[in-house]
């Protein structure tokens, strides 16, 4: 028998640590805002919810303060190193990451290679910042009228009322995911995986 594999059952209950807990509390906190920020655009944007919450006025200053606090666990978070850390490696890609796109895209059975972060993790993390950064301009062209032409403001608010009704996509696919890997979800929640996990998911992760 080969040797890695019955060394494998020696290695299943250990863990390796993943997540700092300061890491963990940027993810819930900025999940928290977000989250905040989808349900009140939900509540000014669809009928029902409107009728059913009430009190425009206060979800509105809700959803526009709880967007204007969402960069700000990532901005104090600058301050850890190992968050640092883990923000360069979502910034670097490699040949590794166009092999799990492609498999990824084709749906290929077998291994996905993968660092700490694979390819669709970078993909979103990516996507998701420049989306913040751009819902936060439009939103305060929105918010302080008289600072933009009225042309711009109409602008603002057909790009942030699209690209919100993506955001609710994303994340719907993003909480999809999470729910369905219950290992990497430990991770985020306790700060550990397990080797086996670490191993099978991202091999070419060295914790």
């Amino acid at each position: 028998m080969n040797r890695r594999l019955e060394e494998r059952p020696v290695v299943t209950d250990s863990r390796v640590p993943r997540f700092t807990a300061a890491e963990r509390w940027i993810h819930r906190t900025t999940a928290a805002l977000m989250g905040i920020c989808v349900a009140t655009a939900a509540c000014l944007y669809l009928p029902a919810l409107a009728e059913l919450v009430g009190r425009r006025a206060l979800v509105v200053t809700v959803h526009q303060w709880t967007g204007l606090l969402l960069p700000v666990p990532v901005l104090a978070g600058l301050a850890s190193r190992a968050f640092r850390a883990d923000v360069g490696r979502l910034n670097r890609w490699g040949p590794h990451d166009r092999l799990w796109l492609r498999a990824a895209r084709r749906r290929a059975p077998g291994p996905r290679p993968a660092a700490k972060f694979n390819a669709g993790q970078k993909l979103y993390a990516a996507w998701i910042a420049g989306a913040t950064l751009v819902m936060l301009a439009t939103g305060l062209m929105m918010w302080f009228t008289h600072l933009t032409p009225l042309m711009w403001r109409t602008s603002a608010t057909f790009v942030h009322d699209w690209l919100a009704l993506t955001i609710g996509i994303v994340l719907a696919g993003h909480i999809g995911m999470a729910l369905g890997d219950p290992e990497a979800r430990r991770g985020m929640r306790t700060g550990s995986v397990s080797r086996e996990w670490a191993e099978n998911e991202h091999p070419l992760w060295r914790p």
